[in-house]
């Protein structure tokens, strides 16, 4: 049993997440202020649920202070249309966001998610990353759809990886320029849009309408892994 925390601003949301997380095995508790939810990130729960719209601070700012003091995994809410919130979170340290209104099935997927990354590799765990067809073999730097191999550019290699060790995450561009191209980018995300689309040409069934590289729009990129399913 996880003990998770989760913060908001209106108890019908605090009720709703607490229910849902209660009927699946979490030990939840709840804090409706920015200082509550401090206080309890000082416990160091397993997981932080935490919507940005706070009474008495901004939640960016929260975001901030719990990653000084601690690597507990943070899902973050959002509203539908605050796209740039959503790139300030996770590029504060957030490690996914879900977008109000969300469907119990999507907070226990991002929830999972994140407590999946947080634990890290278990001893012993395979080297290959499958998503349905495609496997990806870090340490032979080996590509393959099916029985066939894809050939891809040092570039192409660098993001796929990167994506690879973030599987269902999202990555924020800014994430991405900075870990494949340097720490001298950030905003140039025509790079980053380009090498997208000439890897999505080698890996994806149809370019056009990606089922493993996803676009969150507004936001960057995710990855998903053999056993996620897109939640829209």
């Amino acid at each position: 049993m996880e003990r998770g925390s989760s913060s908001s601003t209106t108890s019908p949301i605090l009720r709703t997440i607490r229910a849902i997380l209660s009927r699946h095995g979490f030990v939840v508790e709840t804090a409706e202020t920015a200082q509550e939810a401090l206080e309890h990130a000082e416990r160091h729960p397993d997981l932080i649920v935490l919507d940005l719209g706070l009474p008495d601070r901004d939640g960016i700012e929260v975001i901030r202070d719990i990653r000084e003091r601690s690597n507990t995994p943070i899902v973050v809410l959002s509203a539908r249309e605050d796209e740039t919130q959503k790139v300030r979170a996770l590029d504060m340290g957030a490690d996914d966001y879900l977008t109000k209104p969300f469907g119990a099935d999507e907070l226990l997927a991002r929830v999972r998610v994140a407590l999946r990354h947080s634990a890290g590799p278990t001893s012993g765990a395979a080297a290959v990353f499958y998503s349905g067809p495609l496997a990806v073999d870090v340490e032979r730097r080996r590509v393959t759809l099916g029985e066939r191999e894809v050939h891809l550019t040092p570039t192409e290699y660098a993001l796929l990886t990167v994506l690879v060790r973030n599987a269902d995450r999202v990555m924020t561009d800014a994430m991405l320029l900075r870990q494949v191209w340097g720490p001298d980018y950030g905003e140039e995300d025509h790079y980053l849009h380009v090498y997208v689309a000439r890897l999505r040409r080698k890996i994806e069934p149809d370019p056009q309408q990606p089922r493993r590289l996803l676009t969150e729009p507004g936001v960057g990129y995710r990855l998903l892994a053999e056993d996620a399913t897109p939640e829209r």
